[in-house]
C-alpha cells in the first residue's frame, strides 16, 4: 500500500467510526504534510482518493470536508459483460434521430457532448483570431494545408514532450476536430470486413465510423473504474482476427473510466506483441480532477502501434474544430486520406489557437476549468443522491464531465429521454453506446453543460421522472 492510500484509509476509518462527522473539515494539506512528514503531493493524492470514494468534497479556497453522503456513497455500476461475439453495426440512424431530438435550445442540455461554452476564454480566442490573421502572410493560407499550421504542430509536439511523450512535428496531422482524426486513423489501418475491438459501452461515434467503413465490432467487458478487461483483450488479439482497436482509456465516454497506468502499459505491450494498431481517443485527457495529468497509452508505446488523437474542442475552443492525430508510421496514409476527404482543416482557427497558446494562459485556463468541473460533478452527484430512487448506480469519474447512471432494469432510457425533453431536460440514453442497443436502462449525463443551479434543477427533474417509473411499476 502506498503512503497516500494508507493515509486515505486511516481518514476513511475515522469517518466510519464517527470521529470525523459530516461537515467536519479535514486537516489542511500543509498541516497534514508537516505532521506526517510526507510531501504535500502525497496528501493531495490521499484527499483526491477520498473524494473519488465520495466521502469528502473540496470547497473552493476552504479545504476538504466530510460529505453528507459519507456513510452511504452511491454505488458504482459493475463491469459490463457483453457477449464476446462479432457484431455488425447499424447504429447511425438511431444516433441521428436522438441527436436531432436533443438539440432544442430551450432544454437544459445534460445530454450534450460539450461543457458549457461559458467556461471557455472565447473573448481571448476571438482577439487571437484577429491578431493571427492580421499577421499571417498570404502564402501561409495554402502553405501547410495538408498537415496543418506548422507553428501549431510545433506547440502540440512541445506539449507532448512536457508530458514525457516523444512525437515528431512531422507525424502530427491537424484535422477537423478529433472525430476527423479518429475516422481517418481507423480508415488508414483497416479494410472493409476487418474486426475492430471496442469498449462496452463505447462512444457512439466509434460505432458510426465502424458502420460507415463496413467493419465489424467486437465489444469487450469494460470496468467503470479501470476500463477494458485485459484478459478479454488478450484473448481477442490472440485469435489473430483483430485488425485494430479503438479505445478511450482516459475518462472514457460514456462511463468516465480511467485505466491505471500499469493497465495502460500492459495494453501497450499487448498491442506490440500482436502487432495490432490502437486508435487512442484522448479528447478528455487535460480535464483531470487529480494532482497529475494521466498519461495516455501512447506514453508506453515503444514500437509505434498507437495513433494518438485529441483536440482543443473539449478543453479550449468548442466549435473551432481543431484536432490532430499523432499518427506515427501511418502519418502518410492519414495525410493521403485527408487530402481525399477534406484536403485540410480551416486555417484561421488553427492560427487563432496557435496565437492563444503563444500568449500563455492555457494551463491557467485548464486549472480553472478542471476545478469548475470537479465542483460541478459533486453538485450533480449530490442532486442524484437526493432525488433518484435507492439502488441507482453512478460512476464517479476522476476527469472529463460525464456521469453514467445505471437505473432499475425495467426503465427504457429512450422513453425516459422523451419524457425528460418534455420537461425541459435532455439526456443521452444508453442504447446509443452499443452496437446491439443494450444498456437500455442506463443514461449518460453531462455535469459540465450548465451552471450549477441548472444542473441541480435538471437532475431533480430527472430524479422525479425516474421515481415515477418506479411508482408506476409498483402500481
Amino acid at each position: 500500500m502506498t503512503q497516500y492510500e494508507q493515509l486515505a484509509d486511516e481518514i476513511h476509518a475515522l469517518i466510519r467510526s464517527g470521529s470525523l462527522r459530516v461537515g467536519d473539515r479535514l486537516p489542511s494539506v500543509r498541516m497534514c504534510s508537516e505532521r506526517r512528514k510526507i510531501s504535500q503531493s502525497t496528501v493531495f493524492q490521499a484527499y483526491y482518493l477520498l473524494e473519488s470514494r465520495g466521502v469528502v468534497q473540496a470547497r473552493a479556497r476552504s479545504g476538504y470536508y466530510v460529505t453528507p453522503r459519507a456513510q452511504e456513497p452511491l454505488k458504482c455500476p459493475e463491469t459490463s459483460r457483453p457477449p464476446l461475439e462479432t457484431q455488425t453495426v447499424a447504429i447511425n440512424d438511431l444516433v441521428v434521430e436522438i441527436l436531432n431530438l436533443s438539440r432544442r435550445p430551450e432544454v437544459i442540455p445534460l445530454g450534450s457532448a460539450f461543457p458549457d461554452p461559458a467556461w471557455f476564454p472565447l473573448d481571448r480566442l476571438a482577439r487571437s483570431l484577429g491578431a493571427a490573421m492580421r499577421r499571417l502572410p498570404p502564402r501561409k493560407l495554402i502553405e501547410d494545408l495538408t498537415t496543418g499550421h506548422l507553428r501549431l504542430r510545433q506547440q502540440i509536439a512541445q506539449r507532448y514532450a512536457v508530458d514525457g511523450i516523444h512525437a515528431e512535428v512531422d507525424e502530427i496531422v491537424i484535422t477537423n476536430g478529433a472525430m476527423d482524426a479518429l475516422n481517418l486513423s481507423l480508415q488508414a489501418v483497416t479494410e472493409p470486413g476487418d474486426l475492430v475491438l471496442v469498449e462496452s459501452p463505447t462512444f457512439y461515434a466509434s460505432l458510426q465510423a465502424i458502420e460507415r467503413l463496413k467493419l465489424r465490432a467486437l465489444p469487450l467487458p469494460t470496468s467503470p473504474t479501470e476500463g477494458v478487461d485485459l484478459a478479454a483483450m488478450e484473448a481477442a488479439l490472440a485469435s489473430g482476427q483483430v485488425r485494430a482497436c479503438w479505445f478511450m482509456p482516459t475518462f472514457q465516454n460514456p462511463v468516465g473510466a480511467l485505466a491505471p497506468e500499469p493497465h495502460k502499459q500492459a495494453m501497450a505491450e499487448l498491442l506490440a506483441r500482436y502487432q495490432v494498431p490502437l486508435i487512442e481517443d484522448d479528447v478528455y485527457g487535460d480535464l483531470y480532477a487529480g494532482a497529475h495529468k494521466p498519461r495516455p497509452i501512447k506514453a508506453f508505446d515503444k514500437q509505434g502501434w498507437v495513433i494518438h488523437c485529441a483536440s482543443f474542442s473539449k478543453s479550449l475552443a468548442p466549435g473551432y474544430r481543431v484536432g490532430w492525430a499523432a499518427a506515427g508510421r501511418w502519418t502518410r496514409a492519414v495525410e493521403r486520406l485527408k487530402v481525399m476527404s477534406s484536403l485540410s482543416a480551416s486555417v484561421p482557427p488553427q492560427a487563432a489557437i496557435s496565437d492563444y497558446l503563444a500568449q500563455g494562459g492555457y494551463d491557467l485556463h485548464l486549472r480553472r476549468l478542471r476545478q469548475t468541473l470537479a465542483l460541478q460533478r459533486d453538485v450533480m452527484m449530490d442532486a442524484i443522491a437526493e432525488s433518484f430512487p435507492p439502488g441507482t448506480r453512478v460512476t464517479r469519474p476522476q476527469g472529463g464531465y460525464f456521469l453514467w447512471l445505471e437505473l432499475a432494469p425495467h426503465i427504457d432510457a429512450i422513453a425516459l429521454m422523451r419524457q425528460a425533453l418534455q420537461a425541459g431536460v435532455s439526456l443521452m440514453p444508453g442504447q446509443l453506446f452499443s452496437a446491439d442497443r443494450r444498456f437500455s436502462h442506463c443514461i449518460r449525463l453531462n455535469f459540465g453543460a450548465a451552471p450549477a443551479h441548472e444542473i441541480t434543477r435538471a437532475t431533480h427533474i430527472l430524479g422525479a421522472l425516474v421515481r415515477g417509473w418506479a411508482a408506476g411499476r409498483q402500481g
